[in-house]
């Protein structure tokens, strides 16, 4: 006895083109009760003949009403799962129209790549920090099977209010929520793992903020991972929304402020130094005048503050000399 494999596999049964079928259904079976009717009509007909075209008629008729479920269309990207009697018989993918055995189910799929965009979620980053982090990507059915029956769908999938049938749209909307419930618990895995910024500590360590592709390729691949039980794929998944939480992004704006003011002093005092060592080194080298110790650091004093100020310095006209 063969197992069965639990995964997607072609669709191997009977099917016929549907432009045939339609040479059938709409010629030769009404044109053959057409006949019977005919025939019934005819005077001098035996009785036990009028009893067999009536049986005829009506197998016919039962034979065409059948025969007009079997017809199937499929657009590209799109597949049918086949199930006869509750067994999976395959997935069929080519394109057209054609006619299936109709007592065959027939659950159309679309294959077509979908967004997601997740909208931002409250999460702590590696350190405690509250931040928002969202998320959008692009995913697609891989395997019908897993997805059909390795999840829940149907159950998820509302109805057709109009004949009670799960459409097409309200199964891939099903998929969907599933898509976006494990993106979630996928973006907060991934998020606890990385520090937002690196304000503190290993300034080579990953963050969120500076991890980029990296950051997008580890939550890629933590979502297929979660993804693969439902034969769905992520084609590309990627952070479009990181701040932090309301409560400290006041707190945090100005620690960074503070960290960029820092940056930007040790920046000035770091020139200053070399403009004034410089100044020191030319008068010196030139003969231009000759200082003292004394006179050097006074001068070193008054260039620093100059440089390093805020505000436009203001000229003094000094009218002695250096060295009264």
């Amino acid at each position: 006895m063969t197992k069965e494999i639990n995964s997607e596999k072609p669709f191997k049964g009977f099917r016929i083109s549907g432009f045939i079928m339609l040479l059938l259904d709409l010629i030769i079976l009404p044109a053959a009760i057409a006949y019977l009717i005919y025939q019934i009509s005819q005077t001098g007909i035996s009785e036990i003949k009028a009893i067999l075209y009536g049986i005829s008629i009506g197998f016919l008729v039962i034979l065409w009403f059948i025969t007009l479920c079997g017809y199937a269309t499929l657009e590209p990207n799109s597949a049918r799962v086949m199930i006869f009697f509750g067994k999976y018989k395959g997935t069929f993918t080519n394109t057209g129209f054609y006619w299936f055995n109709p007592f065959y189910t027939k659950k159309r799929l679309s294959l077509r790549a979908r967004n997601l965009d997740v909208e931002p979620i409250k999460v702590n980053d590696k350190v405690g920090n509250p931040i928002m982090v969202g998320l959008v990507l692009v995913w697609k059915l891989k395997d019908t099977y897993k997805a059909m029956f390795e999840i829940d769908s149907q159950t998820m999938a509302t109805t057709d209010q109009s004949n009670g049938v799960i459409s097409v749209s309200a199964r891939m909307k099903a998929f969907e929520n599933f898509v976006k419930i494990q993106s979630d618990a996928a973006l907060r895995q991934v998020v606890t793992q990385y520090n937002y910024d690196n304000n503190e500590g290993d300034q080579t360590e990953i963050t969120l903020r500076s991890g980029g592709e990296e950051i997008n390729e580890i939550l890629e691949k933590s979502l297929n991972d979660r993804l693969a039980m439902a034969g769905i794929e992520v084609i590309e998944a990627r952070i479009n929304y990181l701040a932090y939480a309301p409560e400290i992004a006041a707190v945090m704006l100005r620690r960074q402020q503070a960290s960029a003011i820092i940056s930007a002093r040790e920046k000035i005092v770091e020139g200053a130094v070399s403009m004034v060592k410089m100044a020191l080194e030319k008068l010196g080298d030139e003969d231009i005048v000759e200082l003292d110790n004394e006179k050097k650091a006074a001068m070193v004093s008054n260039m620093l503050v100059v440089l390093c100020a805020d505000e436009s310095a203001q000229p003094v006209v000094n009218t002695g000399t250096l060295y009264n």
